[in-house]
């Protein structure tokens, strides 16, 4: 019963700021065009890098989500430091993460958090980014394009008038008749794409706020939802478990230092965690004595060096540029951490979760409203998923 009291309270005190979170990130994905990052990712260089991690940071994308948006961004002409900080920053942090991290961790973790991860996302993208064995991508696509250009103009300057004599009972006439040619019908097609753009857009500009916000409710309580419930779920069991069976001097031992944080990154490597999910777990950590610095490691370096983005980093951006990637996650995670410690001892912060102090931030209502809501969008997506034909 004691376990399941630690899970109900850890979950009543997460359900508000999740919720919050997951609303925020339904917003950005809808209001955010689609091309944007296309048109500001695509060249190579520290401020495209910059760019790429701090776009990145506030996206609605877990460890599972990021890969295909990365690949779309590569394969759409991004440079590899943008790709990566990309793939960085946006696992590790986000703003669903940010609210659970402030009520699980503290306020000082939530500060430092995203500033750690943006870090980190521009290290790893300039690391990999002198990486350059690999010719970019839009030159194969430009040949193409330029192939196409060159075929269509040598049609456009066949076109030709063609003289017909017809004979009549009257007169004959010179009738000249022009030949239809591919600039025709790719001017028609052109006039289509045109007119369906037009008419896009304006239906797009008919659209209400309310079709709005259903979409990014839709988004959230769905397919967001869905990619963070399991590992949400586990890591507030897990942290339930920690703090019911777990003494806080278990951990003690090497619960601070470089040692902890090496075992933390080994630990996290292969787990499939995102930014949320990882949140409750590393609260666990904290509450078994582990080291704010080791808990921050963590945080960082479980999201962005799972075996499947390590397997996209291999296969699109080369072999080479894995070591460039580990180096700049897992280094500047063990410099925050350490960075993290000694702020914490040397300016007596406190990081630690707000259990006692839930209440204060928010009314007991509130807090147990919000969890029987995302209870209910939980339970939704067993059955939607029970649902689903095979």
């Amino acid at each position: 019963m004691l376990l399941l009291n630690n899970f109900w309270q850890l979950f009543m005190l997460s359900a508000p700021w999740l919720m919050l979170g997951l609303f925020i990130a339904g917003l950005i994905n809808v209001y955010l065009p689609k091309d944007f990052l296309n048109r500001h990712l695509g060249s190579e260089g520290l401020y495209t890098t910059i760019k790429a991690a701090i776009i990145g940071a506030p996206m609605p994308l877990c460890s599972c989500g990021v890969i295909p948006a990365a690949l779309a961004l590569r394969r759409s002409g991004a440079s590899k430091s943008a790709t990566t900080a990309f793939l960085v920053s946006t696992p590790e942090t986000g703003i669903d993460s940010i609210s659970v991290s402030y009520v699980l961790l503290g306020p000082f973790m939530a500060i430092i958090r995203p500033i750690a991860a943006i870090t980190s996302a521009i290290v790893a993208g300039v690391l990999v980014g002198q990486d350059s064995d690999k010719p970019p991508l839009t030159s194969h696509i430009d040949s193409h394009s330029n192939e196409n250009v060159n075929n269509d103009s040598e049609c456009c300057a066949s076109k030709k008038e063609q003289p017909v004599e017809t004979a009549s009972c009257c007169s004959k006439e010179k009738i000249t008749e022009e030949k239809e040619s591919c600039c025709a019908n790719a001017n028609s097609v052109n006039e289509k794409l045109t007119n369906g753009k037009i008419q896009k857009s304006a239906n797009s500009s008919n659209s209400s706020i309310g079709k709005k916000l259903h979409q990014a409710i839709s988004f959230s309580c769905t397919k967001l939802l869905q990619d963070t419930a399991k590992w949400l779920m586990i890591g507030l069991f897990f942290a339930a478990l920690v703090q019911t069976y777990v003494p806080v001097s278990f951990f003690t031992q090497w619960g601070s230092g470089i040692l902890a944080m090496v075992v933390v990154i080994l630990i996290s490597i292969p787990m499939y965690v995102c930014a949320t999910a990882s949140t409750p777990i590393a609260a666990g950590l904290l509450l078994s004595g582990v080291s704010p610095g080791a808990v921050l490691v963590f945080m960082l370096a479980g999201p962005a060096t799972n075996i499947a983005t390590l397997g996209v980093v291999a296969s699109e951006l080369g072999k080479r540029a894995i070591v460039s990637y580990l180096t700049g996650v897992i280094g500047t995670a063990i410099l925050f951490g350490l960075l993290t410690d000694y702020l914490v001892e040397e300016y007596n912060i406190e990081v630690a979760p707000m259990l006692g102090e839930h209440h204060e931030v928010l009314p007991v209502w509130f807090s147990q409203l919000s969890a029987l809501l995302l209870a209910g969008l939980l339970i939704r997506l067993v059955i939607l998923h029970i649902k689903k034909p095979l």
